[in-house]
């Protein structure tokens, strides 16, 4: 049954958020603005939640891809389907208008709004942040600011200010004696809100031209503080392109609303922007770089009773995952089905995973996606299995290797662009490929993954190791190419017998354990081959280890979401030279933590819920190098806090160096909660006054918040 509902977008236009309700009958929940509809329907009435605001929408999907349009619906209605995906952990938004057009106008209209919300810098995300605040402060909606609703303002940014300060703050703009703020007076409390000490210090110093920032004191700045090798060109190009004054853009002259705009763009970043395209070699064999990977790719939530979600695999591909996990097993209508088995997480059908995988694969990355397969399925449905693969992934599924003999190392990312490429068991060697005298058996024992044995009561061999078979089949088998996966019988095991294509995975306390007492040879190990490392099962969360140990040790498959924003940066491979690490090319970073704009509340239900904000910054590397150090906290103050304080870092290895940023609020009484973070290589760090992002758990973009820091990397004399 289908819902023939008229949504408006005026209310979405106007105010930016988007109110929606729940249609119990067709267990889809759409969006109803048409107030007739509702009284006329004899639907039940269904639930209002709370509006939801565009910056928590992430994308916009046409046509029935989810899992509830594609159950509740009909082939016939796909053009008048479509998702609002919103981000975090949170369910997608599913709707169905009553006409193709209609559902083309929504669709437009809303990803018009998404894309001017992602264009926005940050002084503007910052300015429509407070202006929503104000809104929402302003309870009558008369446009006028009375002391209580300034009061209520102040928490809604995040400030704990005492009546005093307020009545005195309120004061001192209500220039008309009037009892509230209106027009100009609103606008001088907010210039008097934004105004930042520290950008007034830094341009002060160096405007010495009539108060102002002429080309040459730009220039000066640029090569002094932020050490960039810039000309007077650059200086002049970076007026052009930030400064607002006519006037002063006109006398090769940058304001301080300008200089304010520059620090906020990506030239003001403390990423360096000509990291974020592809800039490493990636003509190296695949081994030699890191993989972002995400184990139990299917969930949405925990590993005990979560739903499993086509959508938690679209999720991963567009944080930049290029490596997935399938768990197969059978299904009850003749269809794999994947789930956390022996748990009670929902199931998704196998071929409908293949199918989101193959059409969300390539958006953000062009390199190869390895579909990690933990087979439990019979002999009948492994060939299913096959038969969806090779269906579905057509071309991009790589069935035998590049070359037309047998390799001996792997193929680089650079040739494996766009490519699918299949980790499980295989039942012969790869060069039973080449091999037109031996046609292979039909199916077969082989040991199951390792991870998969650990679950099941197995029987052990003589060793203690547990054996735990399955059924394979050639069809299944045949898709395997450089990653068949093999159980690690030891380093000097591995080296003797195994092939460069053959590849283990390690449980992480015992990847760990061989990072910590065998290093040299795990690396050597990892020089020729691949390894993954999947967390423990005692993780019922789905949270996840700190994968930089490991990747020291030269492991490349790992989960990464500890290090949320890291996990974008892998698109680019930095490619891990096992042969060139240096221990002497040490650099010594040091920093200035001086504030912070905008921290989110993190109990938006309790306005009067202050955050106590404290910046841990953490450098992850080899064990010489991994330590943390933290400011003070600031009470009552998520909106402009303000630290000015000093870290100074030793770093032996800078090319295995990562600088975490990690904003906490503190808490006396239990462990602090997380504000946001932003991760990074120490070698895509700029020097200088720089804005750091923030970002959620999930990684998301918290809009409009950051860190203002000034650091410099100096080599170690």
């Amino acid at each position: 049954m289908s819902c023939p509902i008229k949504p408006t977008l005026s209310y979405m236009f106007m105010s930016g958020e988007l109110s929606n309700l729940s249609c119990h009958e067709t267990k889809r929940t759409l969006t109803l603005q048409d107030q007739d509809f509702i009284n006329n329907s004899n639907l039940t009435p269904p639930l209002v939640s709370p509006p939801v605001s565009i910056d928590e929408i992430d994308s916009v999907r046409k046509g029935r891809h989810s899992e509830g349009l594609q159950k509740y619906t009909e082939a016939h209605e796909e053009e008048r389907c479509f998702s609002i995906i919103f981000k975090g952990r949170r369910r997608n938004l599913d709707l169905i208008a009553t006409s193709m057009e209609e559902a083309r106008q929504w669709v437009n209209g809303l990803e018009k709004i998404i894309s001017n919300m992602k264009k926005l810098n940050c002084q503007q995300t910052s300015e429509h942040w407070i202006f929503n605040c104000m809104r929402k402060a302003d309870k009558n909606k008369d446009n006028k600011m009375t002391l209580k609703e300034l009061k209520h303002f102040l928490r809604q940014i995040n400030i704990e200010v005492d009546d005093m300060y307020a009545e005195v703050l309120f004061a001192k703009c209500d220039k008309s004696n009037s009892g509230t703020l209106e027009g100009p007076e609103i606008k001088h409390f907010y210039d008097l809100l934004i105004y930042r000490e520290e950008i007034n210090v830094i341009y002060g110093k160096y405007a010495t031209t009539g108060e102002q920032m002429s080309v040459k004191d730009l220039l000066n700045f640029l090569l002094n503080e932020q050490r960039e090798v810039a000309t007077m060109e650059d200086a002049v190009r970076l007026i052009e392109r930030y400064e607002l004054d006519d006037s002063a853009k006109q006398k090769n002259h940058m304001t301080k609303d300008g200089f304010l705009m520059y620090l906020h763009h990506e030239e003001g970043s403390i990423f360096n922007p000509a990291h974020k395209e592809v800039f490493q070699d990636m003509s190296q064999p695949i081994n030699h770089y890191f993989i972002s990977s995400s184990h139990n790719t299917y969930l949405m939530e925990d590993q005990l009773k979560g739903p499993s979600s086509t959508e938690a695999y679209i999720k991963a591909l567009m944080k930049s995952c290029r490596c997935v996990e399938l768990d197969c097993w059978d299904g009850a209508q003749g269809e794999p089905i994947i789930y956390h088995g022996h748990t009670l997480t929902s199931k998704v059908l196998f071929k409908d995973v293949i199918k989101a995988i193959k059409e969300n694969a390539f958006k953000t990355s062009e390199y190869p996606v390895i579909l990690s397969l933990e087979n439990h399925c019979t002999l009948e449905q492994q060939k299913l299995m096959a038969k969806h693969m090779i269906s579905i992934l057509g071309s991009a599924l790589l069935t035998s290797p590049l070359e037309d003999q047998m390799p001996t190392a792997f193929p680089s990312p650079q040739e494996l662009k766009g490519r699918f490429i299949v980790k499980g068991k295989r039942l012969n060697k790869l060069d039973a490929v080449f091999s037109n005298t031996s046609p292979g058996v039909e199916e077969d024992c082989v040991s199951e993954e390792d991870e998969a044995a650990e679950t099941n009561n197995s029987k052990t061999d003589s060793n203690g190791q547990k054996k735990s078979k399955i059924k394979l089949a050639k069809q299944l088998s045949d898709l395997v190419i450089y990653c068949k996966s093999v159980h690690f019988s030891g380093f000097e095991h591995a080296e003797d017998n195994q092939a460069f294509y053959e590849m283990s995975s390690f449980k992480e306390s015992k990847a760990v354990n061989l990072a910590e007492t065998a290093v040299n040879a795990f690396i050597h190990h990892n020089m020729t081959k691949l390894s993954r490392i999947y967390p423990a099962g005692s993780r019922t969360d789905s949270s996840n280890y700190n994968p930089v140990p490991l990747w020291n040790a030269g492991c490349q498959i790992g989960t990464v979401d500890l290090l949320t924003e890291l996990g974008r940066l892998l698109l680019n491979g930095i490619p891990y030279s096992y042969a060139n690490q240096s221990q002497n090319n040490s650099k010594g970073p040091w920093e200035d933590v001086i504030s912070a704009q905008q921290l989110p509340k993190l109990n938006k239900d309790k306005c009067k819920s202050i955050v106590d904000p404290l910046v841990k910054v953490e450098i992850y590397g080899v064990p010489a190098d991994t330590c943390s150090k933290e400011t003070r906290s600031i009470e009552n103050n998520g909106f402009k806090p303000m630290w000015n304080e000093t870290f100074q870092f030793d770093i032996q290895v800078p090319e295995l160096a990562l600088v975490r940023f990690l904003v906490e609020d503190y808490d006396s009484t239990s462990h602090n909660d997380l504000i946001g973070q932003f991760c990074l290589p120490l070698t895509s760090l700029q020097n200088g006054y720089r804005h750091v992002p923030l970002l959620t758990k999930h990684g998301d973009v918290i809009p409009s918040a950051g860190l203002f820091v000034h650091l410099m990397l100096l080599d170690a004399k």
